[in-house]
């Protein structure tokens, strides 16, 4: 098998020499070591490697972290092997999206599983690419070919782009002469597949400016000559001068921001400026993409120009006000999960592009956020869809049959196995099996459900036959898996094999804008299920939902919204009994200037409710059903926070 050529890049030379031998005693090619950056840079253009091992810390004033942001751009995968750091470094090093990190002293085996994991990794990524480009290039032909509009040609673009560059917002156009009309047109996302469409009237009637005064806006922005990318805090650098960007920004609430210019034949060049409402949406790694979409983004817009009554090349007027761009009458895939925050509609970006692939996904989130459902629509829309569909709970699983859950047993196998049993990887065989709470399996099973995730095979408890299997990883955890890592609870080489595609679910209290929907949508289900008449809830009990911290999540504000249903008398819920008593503890804001951290936070909360519960944390008047969140979360979140069954400190 061939073994990859690989730079070291390390300043002590012993360390250097030993990782060196471990490399090419393992098969590798090393091609070099350097000890400074620009050692560094002297060798990729010397050797082109293929990987990259890299300390943080090296000779001279740049850093591993300053290679790593030129490594990406180069696309060149790299490992960082580092003493550990300080959390700002640690947080610093993580934006460069490496593809491991081994912690010194590290074992030889440690730096192996690393690179054999990054490796991995790094293959499927670049099949993805490849996968990526080619859907890309034949939605282009479709999109060119079809008998829309101008308009809609370049909004169904963006949308095809969506999943890969997140936008709330799109506003495409040329650079604004002093001698050419102003035209700019734009589209603001208002749900998963709508879209509002903006041009020049549209803007003058939101901003209430004339279109002069919206051409010396745009004159005023910055005329980049290459994909370039902004975070919240450079944004508002950028922005300090009124131009058309700051007027977008400051109207639509946007907080991050990616320029693409299209340099087209002529001279003339046309700008993707890609907008979000999350402050940090953009990173390196999309300007790797940005250079791959520039001939195929620069092919799509010479044909789009080429189309009669183009603003953007002839001067039109009367423009009439748009309506929003609805989407051609398609099957919603994200029906029955409510919500068009544009964090909800971030995950649904991330699940469309995922799905079809067979990449191991990781759904990260607190308990009651909706993990479960997001691991189905990934199945339903994957070339899996008509395969099992394979659930299991790790949290409620005993540690003495987990082995026989996940790989089954043979008749005899130990006592009590009457039966021979198939395990939930067979049974799951060419389709997708769903660990939900994997931060919850002991160490002894990781290492077990590592082999079969590397072998793609078990074997059954008691069995001596080995199994072949195919099947997709979808796992999920409300643990910070990063932190279970660091403290030897979850290893490492298994979280970068589960880590390939992750999917971060919002709180419930950072989506506020879909609570009045999702509680009219639970309002609707349990008025049903009840032959109740409840039609609405209370704009003053809507206001003080808006305004509780949700701990539970969805699960809690379904529970909340069940119950009142039953308590109610009347057709309208007119007040709803927030648990406040407990929740004030932990989350309430502070009349003085103290503030509390959110694990101190959390704990004061469990320990309210426990104080409140004397003690009782299962069943009917328990901790557990008080704060709506399944006893196991709970127990764990009690061994996490160093809370005792007897709820000392």
């Amino acid at each position: 098998m061939y073994k990859k050529k690989i730079l070291i890049v390390e300043d002590e030379f012993i360390i250097a020499d030993v990782l060196s031998n471990i490399l090419k005693t393992a098969g590798y090619e090393v091609c070099a070591i350097a000890d400074s950056v620009q050692e560094a840079l002297d060798m990729l253009a010397q050797f082109e490697p293929e990987f990259v091992l890299l300390d943080i810390y090296l000779k001279g004033k740049l850093t591993g972290i300053d290679l790593a942001h030129r490594l990406t751009e180069k696309n060149i995968p790299f490992i960082y092997i580092s003493a550990n750091s300080n959390q700002k470094v640690l947080e610093a090093a993580k934006v460069t999206n490496p593809y491991g990190f081994v912690i010194k002293p590290f074992r030889e085996k440690d730096v192996l599983i690393a690179l054999d994991i990054a490796v991995y990794r790094h293959e499927n990524n670049l099949e993805a690419g490849l996968k990526q480009n080619a859907v890309l290039q034949k939605k282009m032909a479709e999109i060119l070919a079809s008998g829309i509009s101008w308009e809609q040609k370049i909004l169904q673009m963006g949308k095809t782009l969506q999943p890969y560059i997140p936008f709330e917002f799109l506003s495409v156009g040329a650079k604004q002469d002093s001698n050419v009309e102003f035209y700019e047109i734009a589209f603001s996302r208002i749900g998963f597949d709508e879209y509002q469409l903006i041009g020049p009237a549209e803007l003058m009637v939101i901003t209430n400016l004339k279109s002069h005064e919206l051409a010396q806006l745009k004159a005023n922005d910055t005329a980049e000559v290459m994909a370039t990318w902004y975070d919240e805090n450079e944004l508002n650098v950028l922005l300090r001068q009124p131009s058309l960007k700051k007027l977008f920004v400051d109207t639509y609430n946007l907080k991050s921001h990616l320029s693409l210019p299209i340099c087209l034949r002529g001279g003339k060049t046309v700008y993707f400026n890609f907008y979000s409402r999350r402050t940090d949406a953009y990173q390196a790694d999309h300007l790797v993409l940005c250079n791959r979409l520039q001939q195929l983004l620069t092919s799509f817009m010479e044909s789009i120009l080429q189309l009669q009554n183009n603003p953007m090349v002839n001067t039109l007027h009367n423009y009439s006000v748009k309506q929003p761009i609805k989407p051609i009458e398609q099957p919603n895939p994200f029906s029955g999960i409510i919500g068009s925050s544009h964090l909800l509609l971030t995950v649904f970006d991330n699940v469309i592009q995922v799905s079809r692939a067979d990449s191991s996904v990781l759904i990260l989130g607190e308990s009651g956020t909706g993990k479960e459902k997001i691991a189905e629509r990934i199945h339903s829309l994957s070339l899996r869809k008509d395969k099992p569909f394979v659930r299991i709970n790790c949290a409620a699983m005993p540690a003495s049959l987990i082995d026989s859950e996940l790989f089954g047993h043979e008749k005899g196998a130990f006592t009590g196995a009457h039966e021979k049993k198939i395990g939930r990887f067979e049974q799951a065989h060419t389709g997708t099996i769903f660990l939900d709470e994997i931060g919850e399996l002991p160490l002894e099973s990781q290492s077990k459900l590592l082999r079969v995730l590397q072998e793609k095979e078990i074997e059954r408890i008691g069995g001596r036959v080995t199994i072949k299997t195919d099947v997709r990883i979808i796992a999920a955890t409300n643990r910070n898996l990063d932190k279970e890592v660091a403290d030897g609870r979850f290893r490492l080489d298994l979280f970068y094999r589960i880590n390939v595609f992750p999917i971060v679910m919002p709180p419930l209290r950072e989506r506020k804008e879909d609570i009045a929907d999702l509680a009219l949508h639970f309002l609707n289900i349990y008025s049903r299920k009840t032959g109740k008449n409840v039609k609405g809830i209370a704009p003053q009990v809507l206001d003080s939902m808006l305004n509780y911290h949700w701990p539970g999540n969805i699960r809690e504000l379904e529970n909340l919204v069940e119950r009142n249903v039953l308590l109610t008398r009347d057709d309208m819920i007119t007040s709803m009994q927030l648990p406040t008593s407990v929740a004030q503890v932990a989350y309430s804001e502070p009349a003085g200037p103290a503030v509390t951290t959110m694990s101190e936070g959390e704990r004061a909360h469990i320990l309210a409710a426990l104080k409140k519960c004397n003690g009782k944390i299962w069943g009917e008047g328990g901790a557990a059903s008080l704060l709506n969140i399944p006893p196991t979360t709970l127990n764990s979140k009690m061994k996490k926070l160093g809370i005792r069954k007897d709820f000392g400190a």
